[in-house]
């Protein structure tokens, strides 16, 4: 990362404000998210097994995913900076229900039906974000822009878990502990949401939507529940063609998408081995397992100050081959023993490997998407990205032990990222770089 060229994103005051809703949103998911956690997996009273685990995430991630192309539809027609604003205070209020269930005891259907309304609500926000950075910074800063604004909310994020963590140390692990957790988090929620109102308005776009708000082309009645279906899919369709016709996109979706299922499976794995294997009891096993994310959080800010300098050099595909192959390399060597340090030190890796392949995913769909499909390729980046992940839990609970101890499944996952780095280079060599696209 270029500190120049750092120095002159960070002067744009409109880029400062987008920034500071990311911040503040992300600090919150961290707590939100430890606290799920410690409830679902790390209770005292609460086994966990690879079933639980997977059941967790599916209903946590896969049916919200399918909120993406729903979320580009209204994205792409909706003044982005009211997203960014209204997104935070509803899902505040989603928490505080959420958080009246935990009091109560509840952790059925309720309760998991409410965790995946605040997610899902979650997309458009992510989604807008995502979509709107074009318009804060130029097209040759955008490699940096992402870098630094994607990698330090991530990193905030796992600041946030360590702060709900510490949170959960001062009001306890129990029912009511964790739904003074979720209060906070609520607040911090409303926070985002204030930020983001310093924004001005019509400056995230879509410009498009913005005219037909200013000629009166929305002031019709709203559309009906079909209607607004068949607009999705629609919408689905035309964005499918939009990307057919970009391979540089398309292949960036899959490998992500990609790299996400086999990710899945190894953090599944690590949930198991923090829990049961490397730990003697819950609180110790998620003291354990928020070391193993802080530790692949400094991946994430590792690969932020890596990305830039070397996509310069290289070009993001190469660099995408480079990281499958040393997540191959990382694992076989580090994984294998199931001990809690090299396990560690192959967090840290494997963080610097999703972001970084996150890094050039973003940048290359930021330069190759035209600006009114950006919110629907977003929103179905999202879906791909959490859906690969849900499928990942889904498949490794047939097979994992309780222990998360499977030398199999971690040999086939290491054969798959070897195999995936050779497959992506040769398509990516395939494909006509676009002249615009930054090295």
């Amino acid at each position: 990362m270029r500190a120049g060229e750092l120095r002159g994103i960070l002067k744009g005051r409109d880029f400062l404000r987008l920034y500071g809703t990311r911040l503040a949103s992300q600090l919150t998911d961290g707590v939100f998210q430890v606290a799920l956690a410690g409830y679902v997996f790390f209770s005292p009273e609460r086994q966990a097994t690879a079933t639980k685990a997977a059941a967790a995430f599916a209903v946590t991630l896969l049916p919200y995913s399918v909120l993406g192309p729903f979320a580009g539809v209204f994205i792409d027609r909706w003044r982005r900076r009211q997203i960014l604003v209204w997104t935070p205070v509803l899902r505040a209020f989603l928490v505080l229900l959420v958080a009246g269930l935990v009091a109560g005891g509840q952790d059925g259907l309720g309760f998991f039906l409410g965790v995946l309304v605040v997610l899902g609500v979650n997309r458009f926000f992510l989604a807008a974000l995502s979509a709107a950075l074009p318009h804060v910074v130029r097209r040759d800063q955008l490699v940096t822009a992402n870098a630094f604004s994607v990698t330090s909310g991530t990193v905030v994020a796992f600041g946030g878990a360590g702060l709900g963590y510490g949170l959960r140390r001062g009001f306890g692990a129990g029912h009511d502990g964790t739904a003074l957790i979720l209060v906070a988090a609520a607040a911090l929620f409303l926070l985002a949401g204030l930020i983001a109102t310093t924004l001005p308005k019509g400056l995230l776009g879509p410009h498009r939507a913005a005219e037909d708000v200013e000629t009166g082309a929305e002031a019709s009645a709203a559309p009906r529940v079909v209607e607004v279906i068949r607009g999705v899919l629609n919408g689905l369709v035309d964005g499918g063609r939009h990307i057919a016709r970009r391979p540089q996109a398309a292949l960036a979706l899959g490998a992500i998408s990609f790299h996400r299922f086999l990710y899945g499976v190894v953090l599944i794995m690590t949930l198991l081995l923090c829990r049961n294997h490397f730990a003697d009891g819950p609180d110790k096993g998620l003291e354990t397992f928020a070391l193993m994310l802080g530790v692949s959080g400094a991946g994430y800010f590792a690969a932020a100050l890596i990305t830039p300098l070397v996509v310069r050099r290289i070009s993001k595909q190469a660099w995408v081959a480079w990281q499958l192959g040393g997540a191959a390399l990382s694992l076989l060597v580090l994984g294998m023993p199931f001990a809690e340090r090299p396990w560690a030190v192959g967090a840290f890796l494997l963080g610097v490997v999703s972001q970084g392949v996150k890094l050039c995913v973003d940048t290359t769909l930021q330069e190759t998407i035209d600006d009114e499909y950006r919110g629907r390729v977003f929103a179905v980046y999202d879906m791909l990205f959490n859906a690969t992940f849900a499928a990942a839990a889904a498949a490794a609970a047939t097979w994992l032990p309780p222990d998360g101890r499977a030398g199999l499944t971690l040999l086939a996952v290491i054969a798959a990222y070897a195999a995936g780095a050779v497959a992506y280079r040769t398509a990516a060599s395939r494909v006509r770089r676009p002249a615009h696209a930054l090295r």
